[in-house]
């Protein structure tokens, strides 16, 4: 059986690591405690937390303890990590709010049932340190020239560094030396810009306590265009449904570039490498479904089966896609047939048969769905053939629309540019 460390390496997990044969021994011989902290600037987290919450769940299944560091004490800091300036500093109440948020969302990928896994704040010890002892016993520990020689300060000197983030890398190594003292943990992961906060934090549990610990770091993902995960024209994918509805999170999954679609199955779903490595050899439509359980799966994980469903049909609606056997990946639970389908999660309105026996003017009915803020929006958007009914680009900003594009179930699906649907259902 393959050991989490085998699974990392497998995925794409690992960027930068400590002592690999050690780590590798200790992955493979006897459960671990692991960490990986979160920062609470938000109520929710988002498309890049994935990988640090996907490495948590493997640990997990492999029979590994995982500790979610909910950054309720730092976060009243800010991190200066791979930042060109100060990040905003938010209130207590405000700090303590975010990191109740966090704490339930991330009961959605691991299960923090007693034993199985740990959720904490280091507000906890944090905000009890007493100033003056954490300089003489922590501090003394810490050289300025080697804290300046992190790429993290490096970077923000140049821009300027204060005395509040300069502390950053102190705090993050006690909560490292305190999960060590209180929980046994060994290993600290993260993303990459946090290479050399966690290697102060191994410092300072060697000189403490004289003994050895590790740290894993996972690469900061981009696409292969080079653009940064979780970014849309709409601004930052979420994984609370309110920010960010299940049906918006299916789509970004499934416009997904080409050759991102084999790298993020493998980091952001379950599916098994075998099925994974199928993908180098899929082109077009086959292609096109491996995006679709890519979508599916990821939007399993993160808001259930049902809402993943049900962004399936949507989507299936709006496409004019039919179900599929999926050949290549046998361990999906994506949908294989009308039978297995939800209720839609596509947006939706309704216009009186009356209305469209006359035709509606498409420019009148693209702003009356929601798809353009005015008329003059929707004029522009048709003019460019940005507008389509049915699949069907919309010649004229003007051009009718009425019963005669109606399918059998009464619906007509309006389409703006790629990715934004709204289904007319006749009444």
């Amino acid at each position: 059986m393959k050991s989490v460390y085998d699974v990392f390496r497998e995925r794409g997990f690992i960027e930068q690591i400590t002592d690999e044969p050690q780590i590798r021994e200790l992955l493979e011989q006897k459960s671990i405690t692991c960490y990986i902290g979160f920062d609470p600037t938000a109520t929710s987290l988002h498309i890049g937390s994935l990988v640090p919450i996907m490495s948590l769940a493997h640990m997990q299944r492999h029979g590994h303890r995982p500790i979610a560091l909910v950054g309720g004490g730092t976060g009243l800091i800010g991190d200066p990590s791979g930042k060109t300036e100060m990040r905003q500093i938010l209130t207590r109440e405000q700090i303590d709010h975010n990191a109740g948020c966090l704490k339930k969302q991330l009961s959605r990928y691991i299960d923090f049932g007693e034993g199985w896994a740990v959720l904490l704040n280091n507000a906890d010890w944090l905000t009890r340190l007493n100033y003056i002892e954490f300089l003489r016993d922590i501090g003394r520990h810490f050289s300025v020239n080697r804290m300046l020689a992190a790429e993290s300060y490096r970077i923000r000197l140049e821009t300027g560094l204060n005395f509040i983030e300069f502390n950053y890398m102190l705090l993050q190594a006690y909560d490292f030396l305190y999960l060590f003292q209180q929980y046994g943990c060994l290993l600290q992961m993260g993303g990459n810009d946090q290479w050399g906060n966690m290697v102060a934090g191994i410092d300072l549990i060697r000189r403490i306590e004289g003994k050895t610990t590790y740290s894993m770091t996972f690469p900061l993902i981009t696409t292969s265009q080079g653009h940064k995960m979780g970014k849309t024209e709409k601004g930052t994918v979420w994984l609370d449904a309110e920010l960010t509805s299940p049906y918006e999170y299916y789509q970004y999954w499934i416009n997904t570039e080409d050759a991102d679609v084999g790298r993020f199955l493998a980091l952001f779903t379950f599916l098994p490498m075998e099925e994974i490595h199928e993908v180098k050899a899929l082109t077009d439509a086959r292609l096109n479904m491996a995006k679709t359980v890519l979508a599916f799966e990821a939007t399993k994980i993160t808001h259930g089966q049902g809402a993943a469903v049900a962004a399936w049909k949507a989507s299936a609606e709006a496409f004019g896609v039919r179900p599929v056997e999926n050949l290549f990946f046998p361990s999906s639970t994506i949908p294989r047939s009308a039978e297995e389908l939800g209720t839609a999660a596509i947006p939706s309105i309704e216009k009186n048969r009356e209305a469209l026996v006359q035709g509606i003017p498409a420019f009148e009915l693209f702003q009356d769905a929601g798809l353009c803020s005015s008329r003059g929006e929707a004029r522009r958007l048709i003019a460019q053939g940005g507008g389509y009914v049915n699949d069907r680009q919309i010649g004229a900003f003007d051009e009718k629309i009425g019963l005669s594009d109606a399918d059998e179930k009464g619906e007509i699906r309006l389409r703006k540019g790629k990715k934004r649907y709204v289904i007319l259902t006749v009444r």
